[in-house]
């Protein structure tokens, strides 16, 4: 069985050892050394040949930030996963990092109570994440036969009236791509699920809207939806689309996980089938297991349209392969095509409005 080789590094003596013994205790995990700093993890890759680093943001000498671009250079393909601090700072750290090339994050857990917590909170996150970067799944993505048949004509003529995403591990560098090409003048609204912490999603809706003609938030309770705005589902709250005052509006909540996940992908394409029915697009893109199938299913059987990213651009092709291997992916697209997917889906049956992308012109 090949096992995954990790590098672990951390300026702290106590976090090295304790990342060691948590993925060392996996049988598909060899911790092949450890730095603790980024200087000295850059001359240890060639020696150690590491499937996986496992870095720390903040460290002397040199940071994680500052490590990550030299080792991109040399090792483009070698995945990255952050160790970072659940506060602003770390969170703001974390997303610099994504943009840099770091492929995944942990959040370093808070608050739990006891040390045996912090540490089972570690492991659940950490483990898979570097199976799954390391060419080892952690779990089974294939998935059982569609239920009932698959062949109704699909790219139908109803019209688009909400875009729901889904997305996860590869996530911010996609959105990144994905909604600043979307233009200000886009006569839909758009939800989002990315699979993060708080914190961590108000910064990342904050990023994105400084780069897109859309407007782009974190999501609150309450908030009508409206054309040309994209609302980001805040860290461990679902987020769900409901008919209220004559709108549809964001409603929050906090029920039990799905997928291991809050928020949840299956849980918010779910609620657009529901208000949406046929005119609901969703949009699948990279991500570590299988959120988003069973609702993406739910919006194909309404009568809606399914996107899903294809496995050369997506860093997991975790969540959309799924999609894609049950039969309810009506496009897979690299992922510079996703946004011209779905302008064109939410053109049909609309009179073309001139495309914008500065939102002063809205």
């Amino acid at each position: 069985m090949k096992t995954v080789r990790v590098l672990v590094v951390d300026d702290s003596v106590v976090i090295r050892r304790m990342l060691t013994e948590i993925l060392s205790s996996d049988p598909a995990i060899e911790v092949v050394g450890t730095a603790s700093n980024g200087r000295l993890a850059i001359a240890r890759l060639t020696q150690l040949q590491p499937d996986v680093v496992v870095m720390d943001v903040e460290m002397p000498e040199m940071t994680g930030l500052e490590a990550l671009p030299e080792i991109r250079a040399s090792h483009p393909r070698l995945p990255v996963i952050m160790f970072s601090t659940l506060t602003t700072r770390g969170g703001a750290a974390t997303l610099d990092a994504l943009a840099l090339g770091a492929a995944d994050y942990v959040a370093k857990p808070a608050n739990l109570g006891s040390v045996q917590a912090s540490i089972e909170a570690i492991r659940s996150q950490l483990v898979p994440k570097v199976k799954t970067l390391g060419g080892v799944a952690a779990s089974p993505t294939t998935v059982a036969a569609p239920r009932g048949p698959r062949s109704r004509p699909r790219l139908a003529s109803a019209r688009v009236d909400v875009v729901a995403i889904g997305v996860s591990t590869g996530g911010p560098k996609a959105l990144a791509e994905v909604l600043p090409a979307l233009p200000a003048s886009l006569p839909v609204p758009v939800v989002v699920v990315q699979h993060m912490p708080p914190i961590f999603t108000k910064l990342l809706a904050d990023r994105l809207d400084g780069s897109c003609a859309v407007h782009v938030r974190e999501a609150a309770e309450g908030d009508a939806l409206e054309p040309g705005h994209v609302y980001v589902a805040p860290g461990d709250f679902h987020m769900v689309v409901a008919r209220g005052a004559g709108a549809a509006r964001i409603a929050l909540n906090q029920e039990p996980p799905e997928n291991s996940c809050r928020p949840a992908v299956d849980v918010l394409f779910r609620s657009c089938a529901a208000v949406y029915g046929a005119h609901a697009l969703a949009a699948v893109l990279t991500g570590m297991g299988r959120d988003g199938c069973r609702g993406a299913e739910v919006i194909h059987d309404a009568g809606g349209h399914v996107l899903a990213q294809d496995e050369a651009t997506s860093v997991v092709w975790g969540m959309p392969g799924v999609v894609t291997r049950a039969g309810l992916a009506d496009r897979v697209v690299a992922l510079d095509r996703v946004a011209p997917e779905i302008v064109d889906r939410v053109n049909v049956g609309r009179v073309p409005t001139p495309l914008s992308f500065s939102k002063a012109a809205r």
